[in-house]
C-alpha cells in the first residue's frame, strides 16, 4: 500500500514540476546552441518564480577557475572556526609560486600579505598562485570535497593536489561540477544559505569583483549586482553568475567542454556563446 501511495504522490507532483520549466526560454536556449561545435551544459533559474531551464544541467563539466568558489567555501570555514582571522598576515614562500602571469607570484620570499588581499586575488583575478595556497590552507582538497558533500554538493569536486582524485584530474582538470549545482551554488548564496548568512553575504561580496568581464558578465549593465565567476582552459569555458537588479533575481551557469574552438581571442565561440545567451536572460528578466 506504501508502494502505491508514494507512486501516485510522485505522479501527483509530475504537473506541478513540469509546470516550473520556462517553455518558451527553454526553446530559445535549445535555439541558440545550434550547431556548436562541442558539449553545452546549462542552467538559469528565476530567483522570484521558480521557473528555470536547463540543458544537459546535471552532466559533469570541467570547472577551470570556477573551482576557485568551493576554495572560496572551504577558506570561509576555516575562517568560521576561528582558525584564521580574515585580516591575518601570512607569509609568502617561493615554494608557492606558480607559473603564469600572477600578481601573487611577484612578491618576494618572506613577504608579508593579508589573507583577505589572496582571497581579493584569487576571485577577482582568478590569481592560480593564491588559489593554490588556499585551497592548501583550507585542509586541501580533500577536506573542501569533505565540506560540499556535507551540505549536500555531490557534483562540484576539487581535484587537483587530492589524493584519489587523479583519474579525476585526468579528465577534469582542477574540479568539477554540474551546471545546476554551481547554479544552486549560487542561489544558496542568494538566499543567506550556504553555510550562514554571515559567511554568504561575505563571500557575495568577494564575488562581485570579479575582473573578467568580457564574456557573460558583459552583457549585465553595470548598474546592476552580479556575483560571478568564470573559468577557462583550452577546450572548455565556463560562467557562473547570480544577477540582482531592479526586477531581475536569477542564477545562472554555462559549461562547455570538448570545445573544437580553442582560441583566446574575444570571438572564442563559446565565449561569443556565453555573451548571446547572457544577453537573452538579462532582456527576459530585467
Amino acid at each position: 500500500m506504501k508502494q502505491v501511495l508514494a507512486f501516485i504522490f510522485v505522479v501527483a507532483l509530475l504537473p506541478v514540476q513540469a509546470q516550473k520549466i520556462n517553455k518558451k526560454l527553454q526553446q530559445q536556449l535549445e535555439i541558440l546552441i545550434t550547431g556548436f561545435k562541442g558539449d553545452v551544459g546549462m542552467y538559469v533559474k528565476d530567483l522570484h518564480t521558480g521557473k528555470f531551464a536547463s540543458i544537459n544541467a546535471d552532466s559533469i563539466f570541467p570547472t577551470a577557475s570556477m573551482v576557485k568558489v568551493p576554495i572560496l567555501i572551504g577558506i570561509m570555514d576555516k575562517l568560521n572556526k576561528g582558525e584564521f582571522k580574515y585580516h591575518q598576515e601570512l607569509t609568502y614562500k617561493d615554494s608557492l609560486f606558480y607559473a603564469g602571469s600572477d600578481l601573487l607570484a611577484s612578491l618576494k620570499n618572506n613577504e608579508k600579505v593579508e589573507l583577505s588581499k589572496v582571497i581579493m586575488l584569487m576571485l577577482t583575478t582568478s590569481d592560480n598562485t593564491a588559489s593554490l595556497w588556499l585551497q592548501s590552507l583550507a585542509g586541501t582538497g580533500t577536506r573542501i570535497n569533505q565540506i560540499l558533500d556535507s551540505i549536500g554538493y555531490t557534483a562540484t569536486r576539487v581535484n587537483s593536489r587530492t589524493p584519489g582524485r587523479e583519474a579525476d584530474r585526468d579528465k577534469f582538470g582542477w574540479g568539477q561540477t554540474s551546471p545546476k549545482e554551481m547554479a544552486s551554488l549560487f542561489e544558496a548564496l542568494a538566499n543567506r544559505s550556504l553555510m550562514d548568512s554571515e559567511s554568504s553575504e561575505k563571500m557575495l561580496r568577494l564575488l562581485g569583483r570579479n575582473y573578467w568581464d568580457e564574456e557573460a558578465l558583459s552583457q549585465i549593465p553595470p548598474d546592476v549586482f552580479v556575483a560571478s565567476k568564470n573559468g577557462a582552459i583550452n577546450a572548455s569555458r565556463s560562467e557562473a553568475m547570480y544577477v540582482y537588479g531592479k526586477n531581475a533575481r536569477y542564477v545562472f551557469c554555462i559549461c562547455t567542454k570538448n570545445n573544437k574552438d580553442r582560441s583566446w581571442e574575444l570571438q572564442n565561440e563559446a565565449w561569443e556563446l556565453a555573451r548571446k545567451v547572457s544577453k537573452l536572460l538579462w532582456e527576459t528578466y530585467k
